[in-house]
């Protein structure tokens, strides 16, 4: 055989490979393992493929409980119209290239039908932060003015949290302070029991003498607390369940997490806007008003905070009646609307578009969203902060939350779905995700 003859074959069966193949590979990474449907829904599995591999794709189908009614246990989806879920329960699917090459696992999760009240409020949060969390080193300079760092000497760290110091539970920073100083007075060291991310350890440190403040100090900027104002997503009148944010609320200082003790929801008020531009993201200028205890404040995760309310309706609601909650598999790329408040207490609907929805994405960024509204453009630039967790509604279904901005393009940013929130709410369950919540 000639040898350009075989360097044409070679490319021609190389560009069928990348056809059939390298395409699908690429979608493949957008497929979530999990799904969930509600009883009535159809099953669409949304596959991201051209219609040339979909045509080389089966689906094994185990559905033991018989939930979808089918009468072969293999679907064809080019040829037979989606089945449609009948009872909660779970269904596993099995996807094969030519009937016997493994592609890809899904599990199915069939849902009673969920509707919740969509938020919008502005909301203050006040948490009490576990233990005393370090956030800055700071020298201590003695009566010679020679600079000391006796905490970060011993291996202290911005970020560690300060549990015990000896034998005393450490509640505020005052606290510490003032027994830093007492153990300085009587030229004894302290012992601080420290946690950093899930290792506990302890260090012992000698405080010294500040001319500066005429106290005992270890050099460190510590603080037992942390506050702002976001967004409400959702509440549920029956269960008193609230989510908020959707996204971790992190330490300004560290970037951290921030583990929280106990803390609590309250209303807000927004009495001004900083405008978002190109690299200077903008803001909501709120007030927390007085005498206006919500609820609990009881985990802070990646998908946001979550506690329950003190009653069974949280004020100004937007809605009168609950909506309909829409899994990822409802959502569509196109039009949209949120909900939020640019002034005082009032929430407002605005319009927005989904440009992307990646739903094997699950890190609070699954669905990329442009506002489009010109009012909310004028009064704010776009996505700000204190924004976040503004509910995103698409189809009458409450889908996501806003989540973040992008700080070249404050018009654009992420949404977060709605069941990732509702995983860590515990309010539905997972198989392949950890319930913070829980």
């Amino acid at each position: 055989m000639p040898k350009g003859f075989r360097k044409t074959i070679s490319l021609i069966l190389s560009i069928f490979l990348i056809s059939i193949l390298i395409i699908p590979v690429q979608g493949y990474f957008n497929l979530p393992s999990e799904q969930r449907i509600f009883v009535g829904d159809k099953l669409t599995l949304g596959l991201p493929f051209p219609d040339t591999f979909l045509e080389r794709l089966s689906v094994k189908v185990d559905d033991a409980n018989d939930i979808l009614n089918l009468k072969e246990d293999v679907l064809n989806l080019m040829e037979m119209a989606p089945p449609v879920a009948s009872e909660p329960g779970e269904v596993n699917l099995e996807l094969k290239i030519f009937g016997f090459i493994p592609f890809k696992k899904i599990n199915v999760n069939v849902v009673p039908n969920l509707s919740l009240y969509p938020g919008g409020q502005s909301v203050g949060v006040l948490l009490r932060t576990e233990g005393i969390l370090i956030v800055g080193q700071s020298p201590i300079i003695d009566e010679k003015g020679n600079a000391h760092f006796p905490a970060k000497d011993v291996g202290i760290e911005n970020g560690d949290i300060i549990l015990k110091l000896n034998d005393h539970e450490l509640m505020t920073d005052d606290q510490l302070a003032r027994l830093i100083n007492d153990y300085g007075k009587k030229n004894k060291k302290v012992i601080l029991t420290l946690k950093r991310g899930n290792q506990i350890f302890t260090r012992e440190v000698k405080p010294i003498y500040c001319q500066e403040t005429e106290t005992y100090r270890i050099g460190l900027f510590v603080r037992d607390n942390a506050g702002g104002v976001g967004t409400l997503t959702f509440y549920d009148p029956g269960s008193k369940i609230y989510g908020a944010l959707g996204h971790m609320i992190t330490d300004s200082y560290t970037n951290q997490q921030i583990n929280i003790k106990n803390g609590k929801l309250v209303r807000a008020s927004v009495e001004g806007i900083k405008v978002g531009k190109k690299g200077y993201p903008g803001e909501k200028i709120g007030m927390f008003v007085e005498n206006s205890n919500l609820g609990s404040i009881e985990v802070n995760t990646f998908c946001g905070i979550f506690g329950k309310l003190s009653q069974n309706n949280i004020p100004n609601s937007y809605y009168t009646k609950p909506l309909p909650v829409g899994f990822v598999n409802s959502i569509e790329t196109g039009p949209a609307e949120i909900l939020t408040v640019v002034k005082g207490e009032k929430i407002e609907k605005f319009s927005i578009n989904i440009e992307k929805v990646m739903p094997a994405r699950r890190d609070g960024k699954g669905m990329v969203i442009r506002i489009t509204d010109p009012a909310l453009l004028e009064k704010t630039g776009g996505i700000i902060q204190g924004m976040s967790g503004s509910p995103i509604i698409q189809n009458g279904k409450l889908i996501g939350a806003v989540t973040h901005v992008f700080v070249n393009d404050p018009t654009r940013g992420y949404g977060i779905f709605i069941e990732d929130m509702l995983i860590e709410a515990g309010i539905i369950t997972s198989k392949t995700s950890k319930n913070l919540g829980a």
